[in-house]
Formats: C-alpha cells, sequence, structure tokens
C-alpha cells in the first residue's frame, strides 16, 4: 500500500477528485486529502472522508496529539503528491515556493514526487505567468498531466480542461511504483540535522 496525498484546490473540478479519490482507494491505495479553503466552497470534507476512509486536512492548525505537526507527518508520509485540480493560483505558489495553507505546506515539506493536473480557463492556462510557473515546476522535477481542450465551465472552448480522471489515476500508480526512496533520504537530512544541533 503506498500513500497518496490528493491536493484539491478551488476549480469546479473539484468535484471530479471525488471519482479520483475512490479510484486510488479501490486501488489499493491509502489516500490522504488535503482540501484547500477554496475547494471547500465546491465539495464538502465529508465526502472525501466517506470516500479515502481518513481524516481530510482543511488547514495548518488541524493538529493532532502528537509532537509533530499533522501536515508535517503527512508530507513525511507521502509516496506521491497528486494535485488535481490545480488552479493558476495554487500553481503561481508552488513555483515561488510560497506556504500559506495546508496543501502548499505539505508541498514545500515533502520529498515525494508531484504530479500535477491542471484545470482552469483556457486564456489563465495560456498566460505567460502560468506557462513561466509550469516551466519552473517542471524544471524542478514535478509532473503534468493535461489539462486537455473542451467546453470549460466559464462557457468558452479551450485548453485547460482537468485530464481523464481515469487516466490521472493510472499516472499516479505508475509514479508511486517507481518513487524514490525519499523516505530513506528524509531520515538521513534528519539525522545530519539532529548531529548539527
Amino acid at each position: 500500500m503506498k500513500t497518496i496525498l490528493l491536493g484539491v484546490s478551488g476549480s469546479i473540478a473539484a468535484y471530479k477528485a471525488a471519482d479520483l479519490t475512490s479510484r486510488l482507494t479501490k486501488a489499493g491505495h491509502d489516500v490522504h486529502v488535503v482540501l484547500t479553503k477554496n475547494a471547500a466552497e465546491f465539495i464538502t470534507p465529508l465526502t472525501f472522508l466517506t470516500l479515502s476512509r481518513n481524516p481530510v486536512t482543511t488547514g495548518v492548525f488541524e493538529e493532532n496529539a502528537s509532537w509533530n505537526p499533522g501536515h508535517i507527518a503527512l508530507a513525511d508520509r507521502a509516496d506521491l503528491l497528486l494535485i488535481a485540480p490545480a488552479t493558476a493560483n495554487l500553481l503561481a505558489k508552488l513555483a515561488a515556493g510560497i506556504a500559506d495553507d495546508a496543501l502548499t505546506s505539505i508541498a514545500l515539506a515533502s520529498l515525494a514526487p508531484l504530479l500535477i493536473a491542471p484545470a482552469m480557463n483556457g486564456k489563465m492556462w495560456m498566460h505567460p505567468a502560468t506557462q513561466e510557473n509550469v516551466a519552473r515546476l517542471k524544471s524542478r522535477g514535478a509532473k503534468f498531466i493535461g489539462p486537455e481542450e473542451g467546453l470549460l465551465a466559464c462557457g468558452y472552448e479551450g485548453l485547460g480542461r482537468l485530464w481523464n480522471v481515469e487516466e490521472i489515476a493510472q499516472a499516479a500508480d505508475a509514479l508511486v511504483k517507481i518513487s524514490p526512496e525519499k523516505n530513506r533520504r528524509h531520515k538521513k537530512t534528519s539525522k545530519k540535522n539532529q548531529e548539527n544541533l
């Protein structure tokens, strides 16, 4: 069983993340969903709690009784960080290293492979700022799947639809089967940091 963190950001396509959660869970993965505040306006945490059978993270300050902050514990456990859908705003935050909510904090703290499935208005996707952010993330090793062309929620036809959910699930499954030994790297880093204390 692999641990997949599914980040869901504030796009109308957020409802498709429920199907994605179900598919990944049925495939035998331990799925933990992290919702942004905007995503929770489109779909409730209860949906993901039911489908994943795991608590849903919606904020940095939802900590457990452990000394280890909950979002850092999740980042450490992840075999894959999958963000679907990813908005233009989220891509900008990831590219800039901003960590102002649970999802971006986990992304900054995680050594796991990153798979991003964008969904947004076509003009937003093609904007030079978004394309620069995508290029920056790719240069750091992030993998992208989509977006695809079609009728968008805004009524326009264009490139910006969330990629087919079944294919996103297949890509995630393939990535976790070849994911690097990030846990070993994390332990080495932790040991080195402890020696420096």
